[in-house]
């Protein structure tokens, strides 16, 4: 298992590149974020296809801004290049697997659309 350290440099990349994404955003002086870390990294283990990425949020400020992430930790989930998932706060193991498999499971077709139609109410 490896966990990609996102950057302004790779984060394009990343979201390109990744059908699912998986960001948890940290920072070295969160007590909570520490105590995710370990159940980022097993369950990245569980999920080999994903990409499972860190986000330092006090050394890449400017991602931390364009994900507009205000509170640590924060995970957040991609699929397919679309933002389905960004709460702040840890999951269990449990808890993050179903919402991973959850992201896995959503018709991407149905979610484009829906993201058209909002669009053309603005």
């Amino acid at each position: 298992m490896s966990l990609v350290n996102l950057t302004k440099a790779n984060f394009n990349e990343m979201l390109t590149e990744s059908e699912i994404l998986v960001i948890d955003c940290w920072a070295s002086w969160c007590a909570a974020c520490k105590g995710f870390q370990p159940v980022f990294e097993k369950v990245a283990e569980k999920f080999p296809d994903y990409t499972f990425a860190k986000l330092d949020t006090q050394d890449q400020k400017e991602v931390t801004t364009n994900l507009e992430v205000s509170h640590i930790p924060t995970l957040i989930i991609f699929r397919d290049e679309i933002m389905l998932f960004r709460q702040p706060g840890y999951l269990d193991e449990a808890g993050l697997e179903d919402v991973l498999n959850q992201a896995a499971g959503l018709d991407m077709d149905k979610i484009r659309a829906h993201i058209e139609k909002q669009e053309e109410k603005d």
